[in-house]
């Protein structure tokens, strides 16, 4: 029995996973949660880490887009991302925790590429970050790094976009468009993306199978932004059209936020680069855009 504490407990994908593991491994892993995000009073603080064999850390904040950030936005992301991150990982570590599971992101990569450019990060590719919610992230990394011995093993996961039931981001903007726009450009592109059932049974094996080191998940084919619209009105039983010819129009939008590139760039992490000697890409695509619309 792998006793698992989620540090972050109104996260996302510290939700999902613990819901994922009560309704399907209950009798493997016990998981609690604990709220680590309010950094005022401290009260995570109190928590007995001693009892648990892992910290899966979720906790953390996330970018805002197409905007400046100011200097005390830019000194809460380092506060949250980086030091609390450290200051758990110490915590666990002098508590005899033996594994630390840290979300990190395919943002410490920086940026998409423009429109019709590609960008295919490998394991040999430098971290970018450009701007500080990646750099926070990188910083982590780098703190925990420090952190691993023998007895405290270390697993980073640059994870690329993160999608299904209820998710933030982008995934609801897309389905939003999908479900009232009687058409939708066409644009090639290419993106790594992650579906949460898959992330967390991957997250599972990392578990299981005491792992160390950094991963990078992803569904098992690339995802193309039109053709996931498409996909996402076909569940929802709407007739939408891609239309082909608006690439120029597209790209002259992009000269006025960065969203575009957000959204229809390229970024995808060489395929070899996440394959698992355990097969933990248990959704398919379409399959997981049936998931995530269904009521």
């Amino acid at each position: 029995m792998k006793r698992v504490l989620i540090t972050g407990a109104n996260s996302y994908v510290g939700t999902s996973f613990e819901k994922y593991i009560s309704e399907n491994f209950a009798d493997d892993y016990t998981v609690d949660t604990v709220d680590t995000v309010d950094t005022i009073d401290g009260s995570w603080r109190e928590k007995d880490f001693s009892e648990y064999d892992v910290v899966f850390h979720v906790a953390g904040i996330a970018h805002s887009d197409n905007r400046k950030n100011s200097e005390k936005e830019k000194n809460l992301y380092y506060a949250i991302n980086t030091v609390l991150t450290e200051e758990v990982a110490k915590k666990a570590k002098e508590s005899g925790v033996k594994q630390f599971v840290f979300t990190s992101s395919a943002i410490v990569y920086g940026d998409s590429s423009h429109i019709g450019q590609s960008k295919i990060i490998t394991p040999e590719t430098p971290v970018s970050p450009s701007n500080c919610y990646g750099n926070s992230k990188v910083q982590a990394e780098k703190r925990l790094e420090e952190l691993k011995s023998e007895d405290f093993k270390i697993v980073i996961l640059r994870s690329p976009m993160i999608y299904g039931k209820n998710s933030k981001g982008n995934y609801p903007l897309l389905s939003k468009m999908a479900s009232k726009l009687p058409f939708f450009p066409f644009i090639e592109n290419q993106r790594s993306m992650l579906y949460i059932e898959n992330l967390c049974e991957f997250v599972r094996l990392m578990i299981k199978n005491e792992e160390q080191g950094i991963f990078w998940p992803q569904n098992e084919v690339y995802s193309n932004t039109s053709e996931m619209v498409k996909a996402i009105a076909d569940v929802r039983g709407k007739n939408l059209k891609l239309i082909k010819g608006f690439t120029w129009l597209i790209k002259l939008a992009g000269l006025f936020t960065g969203l575009v590139d957000k959204a229809f760039g390229n970024l995808t992490y060489d395929k070899a680069m996440s394959d698992y000697k355990e097969e933990y890409r248990i959704v398919k695509f379409d399959e997981s855009i049936r998931k995530t619309e269904a009521e």
